[in-house]
């Protein structure tokens, strides 16, 4: 995934504690003359200038605008916007229940959702759809947002959806289907990367985190799990509370979690409890420039408490608190009120005073300046002030973001334009949905488990040139060069996808961790010295 897109999402993500009210924060004078200037002003625009004008969404603009001059986290949004927004971290939606992307200006089904409407009517990966309620919707310019209002809806109600699917001779069929609660999932995958070694992927911090999280584990350690990887890169963050509750799985009782304190908000503390489900075994946390928040509670909280090791590049740096605050017309201003600090008392928040727009540039910064390619030394540019001592007497630095204990480079080698291009167009989860869509009946008669697929089934040559012939046809021409380049990272995205279409997510990252610098630096950490040599605790 493209680095300056993973850093926009984690602006965009919120760690969202519990609702307050006006009347429960606390209270400070406010400039009468001021707010009589803003009314006076108001008045003036609507009673006096040269044209009509609607008076609400000029206060709505006023807000916002006060919004972009206060910090980067600090929102507002309309209710229904807010409902939106949210529905990932509640853990579920009302619609059809698919993943789906735009190919060639079609709607393409991705995979349908576990238990979801549409794959108990039958939907599968690489389906089309053409028509909803009957009107064309292929080739008309539709958009991923235009999909979402069409195809999502309040539960029980129904939507006619024209499909168009390939196997089996080409045909086309229209289905009804019935919307229902979707359950949106925040763990990826759980699995086990070594016969000792499990794996957790956790993409975000919502209210059915835990209940995954646990339900993983179980499974994990029913196969022997002895240590732990916690895969929190991108992670952009969620709610404080989940946050605090999978950072007590790993540490004692009563250490301290996570600390916020603002010029409002006096300073509180979050504490572990006894209750911790992986207090033994060693633990690596992988992070990049995409996890934040949410992520860098927990990352902060086990690296300062020796209790685990870390491993990428280094966090976001989001260490802003907000919190929601309903307006009368159910409008929600999410406004900053306290900062976070890891248990050393480092500030997470990386530093805004040049404004929200330059703020926004971090991603293309950080690749510009090398930080993504090369961990300069940290002693020569680190201050005193943002040095700060674990309890084993080991260095970690403040100042924005989370440090990795171990430093993983972006490795761009394998990189092309010609890849960049098989994936942008389509051509590549097009060309995938195709395969899956034809040999369907031939793959599951022929692996009954992953391992076996995993074992037998490569990108040999034959099937990389039918592969290269099909996105020529499809307007992606051949690069040799590129091809070149990006040859393994092209056999491995067509086996990940492939996988994906019948092992779901976790297919997908269990063959795209095959080729993951992090994931392999995690393995090694754990089965040499490096916990030993960096002073890291383990039971």
């Amino acid at each position: 995934m493209n680095t300056i897109y993973i850093m926009r999402k984690a602006i965009v993500a919120v760690a969202i504690g519990v609702g307050v009210s006006l009347t429960a924060s606390a209270q400070r004078t406010i400039n009468s003359d001021a707010k009589l200037k803003f009314d006076d002003v108001l008045e003036l625009v609507s009673n006096r200038y040269v044209d009509t004008v609607d008076q609400d969404i000029l206060i709505e603009d006023a807000i916002r605008g006060m919004m972009k001059d206060l910090d980067p986290h600090s929102e507002y949004y309309t209710a229904k916007e807010y409902k939106k927004m949210n529905e990932p971290l509640k853990g579920n939606f009302e619609g059809i229940g698919i993943q789906f992307n735009i190919i060639k200006d079609t709607i393409t089904v991705v995979s349908p959702i576990s238990g979801g409407p549409s794959e108990k009517l039958g939907i599968r990966s690489g389906d089309k759809i053409i028509k909803i309620e009957g009107e064309s919707v292929a080739s008309t310019g539709i958009t991923s947002r235009d999909v979402v209002d069409q195809l999502r809806g309040d539960k029980g109600t129904e939507v006619t959806v024209t499909i168009f699917r390939k196997s089996g001779g080409k045909k086309t069929f229209d289905v009804t289907i019935l919307r229902d609660e979707i359950p949106i999932f925040s763990v990826d995958a759980s699995y086990m990367l070594t016969p000792e070694i499990g794996y957790i992927k956790v993409n975000r911090f919502a209210e059915t985190t835990m209940d995954e999280f646990r339900e993983g584990m179980a499974e994990l350690r029913g196969e022997k799990m002895k240590h732990l990887v916690l895969d929190l890169r991108g992670n952009s963050g969620g709610y404080l509370k989940t946050a605090i509750h999978l950072a007590d799985e790993f540490l004692d009782d009563k250490n301290l979690i996570v600390y916020t304190e603002g010029v409002s908000s006096p300073k509180r503390e979050y504490f572990s409890t006894n209750k911790g489900n992986f207090e033994e075994g060693k633990l690596v946390v992988l992070i990049d420039e995409g996890s934040a928040s949410a992520s860098e509670i927990v990352s902060g909280a086990v690296q300062d408490w020796d209790r685990g090791l870390v491993i990428g590049r280094r966090s976001f740096g989001k260490g802003l608190v907000q919190g929601p605050f309903k307006l009368r017309d159910n409008s929600v201003l999410k406004l900053t009120t306290a900062r976070y600090y890891t248990p050393t008392g480092r500030c997470i928040q990386r530093p805004y005073d040049e404004g929200v727009d330059e703020y926004r540039k971090e991603g293309k910064r950080r690749f510009d300046s090398g930080e993504l390619f090369n961990k300069d030394s940290l002693e020569a540019h680190t201050p005193d002030s943002l040095k700060f001592y674990t309890p084993r007497k080991r260095l970690v630095y403040g100042g924005g973001g989370i440090w990795p204990d171990v430093f993983v480079p972006l490795d761009t080698s394998m990189r092309s334009d010609y890849l960049g291009d098989l994936i942008s167009e389509g051509v590549l989860l097009q060309y995938t949905n195709e395969y899956i869509d034809a040999n369907r009946a031939k793959i599951v008669e022929r692996f009954e488990t992953f391992e076996e697929f995993d074992e037998q089934f490569q990108i040999d040559d034959t099937f990389l040139e039918e592969f290269v012939a099909y996105a020529e046809k499809e307007g992606v021409e051949r690069d040799e060069e590129g091809l070149e380049t990006s040859d393994a990272l092209i056999r491995n995205q067509l086996k990940a996808r492939i996988a994906q279409g019948f092992w779901k997510t976790e297919g997908y990252f269990r063959v795209i961790n095959q080729m993951s610098d992090e994931v392999q630096k995690a393995i090694a950490a754990i089965e040499d010295n490096t916990f030993k040599e960096l002073k890291i605790a383990y039971k």
